[in-house]
């Protein structure tokens, strides 16, 4: 399990969720309608704009804010022009943090990751300072009783998928990015219908905190997943499961 990973079970643990926080949607609205700006509105020609409507529909978002959205991007409708921003650090213990950002005002953004980076041990690094670390990754995750392992798993690297491992009562499937619509079609042909499929950086070396480290780590990536313009935070951090159990029960 990478240390996205972990972190996203005790996220789970304690609630932490983005549909807790009431963030989900507006994080989606705001994907769709760059995906939409960038590349247009046909989800069929557009496989990052297919990929936010597929998270928003799972996340049960109305499909008149789905359509909203497109229609903001592409122009039919008056919207607000986002700015993609990726910033690269280092929290405590070393680990290397990247935080992917869209927002309508930089210079706020940049203060706001600056700060919560300071405020709990860590610091902003220069472009490609840590990006190097990592390597885009497709994760596609299907729940357990959709299928029996062995099927799934045959199924799955016969499409393209490097591989599958369970993480609670989901499959965790990891893809290469160029095979990631490759796979996910494949499991969607087959009537799988994921709980979430996206691309993601997956850290090449993980580093293991431990201790106060550890605490220290979760805090700061829950400050900056907290902030309003913060789409997606990886990192490069691993932990015990003993570490695990012991943060997920605080």
């Amino acid at each position: 399990m990478s240390g996205h990973s972990k972190w996203a079970t005790i996220k789970r643990s304690k609630g932490k969720t983005d549909a807790a926080r009431g963030k989900l949607f507006n994080k989606f609205i705001r994907e769709i309608t760059v995906a939409a700006r960038i590349g247009g509105g046909d989800i069929e020609s557009n496989p990052r704009l297919r990929s936010a409507i597929q998270g928003a529909r799972t996340a049960n978002m109305p499909g008149k804010n789905i359509e909203s959205a497109i229609q903001k991007g592409t122009g039919q409708l008056e919207g607000v022009n986002y700015e993609e921003i990726t910033f690269e650090g280092y929290g405590p213990g070393g680990i290397a943090v990247v935080v992917e950002c869209l927002t309508d005002n930089r210079n706020r953004t940049v203060s706001e990751v600056r700060h919560a980076l300071t405020k709990h041990g860590g610091n902003l690094g220069q472009t490609n300072s840590v990006a190097w670390m990592f390597k885009s990754k497709g994760i596609i995750r299907i729940p357990k009783d959709a299928m029996p392992e062995d099927a799934l798993m045959e199924l799955a690297l016969e499409a393209g998928a490097e591989d599958m491992a369970l993480q609670e009562d989901e499959f965790e499937i990891t893809t290469a990015f160029e095979a990631f619509e490759t796979v996910r079609k494949t499991l969607e042909k087959a009537n799988l219908k994921p709980t979430s499929a996206e691309i993601s950086k997956i850290a090449d070396n993980p580093v293991t905190v431990e201790g106060d480290n550890a605490a220290k780590v979760l805090r700061l990536l829950d400050a900056l997943d907290e902030l309003d313009d913060t789409q997606h935070v990886y990192s490069n951090f691993d932990m015990s499961e003993e570490t695990m159990e012991k943060l997920e029960k605080e």
